[in-house]
Parts: structure tokens; sequence; C-alpha cells
């Protein structure tokens, strides 16, 4: 099988389908990433002004931000999370099944429950220490957030190739 074909479709090697994965990954952790500003920007106050994000954005548009008591914004920062983990979830359990990994190993309902539920436990690590950085150190927003999609890789991958799907 060419390398070509192993892109095509869900056949691929094991080097070639973690890079599948990573680009699946990269896709869903996009709209992650967009979800969470669009929110804590236009929906729920979550960024301070010294945020990175708010910096680089302040280059091209203005931008408006409340001052927050860091409780405030890592509850805000924590409940944008959860919006953006139900629509980045469902992208990438998508994508998921439709070029990384084979459905099958579980009636369907039993897989997207099981994808959710290993999300859902990533999510809530790394929401956790998302919040708990915000609150008990003042870390900004956005490295804050890193920290959590981080953990979230790391707990996904391993939990959706040897649990979850086929392989």
């Amino acid at each position: 099988m060419t390398l070509l074909e192993q892109f095509k479709g869900r056949e691929a090697g094991p080097l070639v389908q973690f890079i599948k994965y990573g680009i699946a990954g990269g896709a869903a952790t996009g709209v992650c990433i967009g979800t969470f500003y669009l929110m804590s920007i236009f929906v729920l106050d979550a960024l301070s002004e010294d945020d990175t994000v708010i910096k680089i954005l302040r280059h091209v548009v203005e931008i408006d931000i409340t001052p927050l008591a860091d409780g405030v914004r890592a509850r805000n920062a924590a409940i944008n999370n959860g919006v953006a983990f139900v629509v980045s979830n469902m992208v990438c359990y998508l994508i998921n099944i439709a070029w990384v990994f084979k459905p099958g190993r579980h009636h369907w309902l039993v897989e997207i429950g099981l994808f959710y539920l290993v999300s859902g436990v990533s999510f809530a690590l790394g929401t956790g220490l998302q919040t708990w950085l915000i609150a008990q150190f003042g870390v900004e927003t956005t490295l804050a957030f890193g920290c959590n999609l981080v953990t979230a890789l790391l707990i996904n991958y391993g939990m959706r190739k040897f649990v979850i799907f086929k392989g």
C-alpha cells in the first residue's frame, strides 16, 4: 500500500495512522481553540488585558476587556472550555471514524459513549489543571489553556487507539 493510499483511507501503518491522528486532532483542536476564544471574547469574558492572545489580536482589531478577579476568570474559562469541548469533540469523533481509526469494536452507541467518556475524563483533568493554574497562580489564560490541551492529547490518543476503536 502506497503512502498516498494510506492517507486517503482508514487503512494505514502505525506511523501514518499516528500522523493522521495528529492531523485530525489538530483540526479538532483548532475548533476547540476557536470556540474557546470566541466564547471568551464575545460571550463570557475570560481573558485579561495582558493575555498573549489579546495582545496579538489588538494589532488587528480593537477589543475591550473587562477586568476580572482571577477566580471569576477561572470559572468563566472553565465554562467556555466546556462549550468548546462539546463542539470540538463531535468534530474529532467524526474525523476519527471517517479517516483515522476503524469503528466497530463496540456498537456505535457504546463507541460514541466511550469516546465522550474518555474525552470527558481528559477534559475534567485538563480543565481542573487550567482552573487551578489561573486561580492559584494567576497564570495567563492562554498558557493555562495550552496545559489543558496537552493533558487531553496524551490521554485521548492512548484510550482511542487501544480501547475505543479497533486500532
